[in-house]
């Protein structure tokens, strides 16, 4: 049987910072443009 606690430790390719930060920077331009087009 395969241990679970043996396992390597996966590496994030950037900081969980950054994915928030792009998460949260994606979201508020989608919002943007949905809010713009709404206006039109």
């Amino acid at each position: 049987m395969i241990s679970l606690a043996g396992e390597v430790v996966r590496k994030l390719p950037a900081p969980p910072v950054f994915f928030g930060l792009f998460a949260f920077g994606t979201l508020a331009v989608l919002l943007y443009l949905v809010l713009r087009l709404d206006r039109d």
